[in-house]
């Protein structure tokens, strides 16, 4: 007997933020999917600095969206800076 799949891996190809100012990872599959860092709950420090999320570039997250067959997300169109740290400190 054969399990259904409830996701498929889709790679990271972007990120940008949230109305709430949370990252959210822009897949290859054409969803989004929220990558939040909400301690002591979820850690996910590499979302903190713009070298943590480029190093998670090309990795791949299991999307619901895609065997639900849900239409591809909208993406805000953002300028490259807008995806770095959100102080200097990174």
């Amino acid at each position: 007997m054969t399990v259904p799949a409830t996701s498929r891996p889709q790679a990271i190809v972007g990120f940008h933020r949230d109305d709430e100012d949370h990252w959210v990872a822009q897949l290859a599959c054409g969803h989004n999917q929220h990558v939040r860092h909400d301690p002591p709950l979820v850690r996910r420090d590499w979302t903190q600095t713009a070298a943590g999320r480029a190093a998670m570039i090309g990795f791949q997250l299991e999307c619901k969206k895609c065997v639900e067959g849900a239409p591809a997300d909208e993406r805000p169109s953002v300028p490259p800076e807008s995806t770095g740290p959100a102080s200097p400190d990174g």
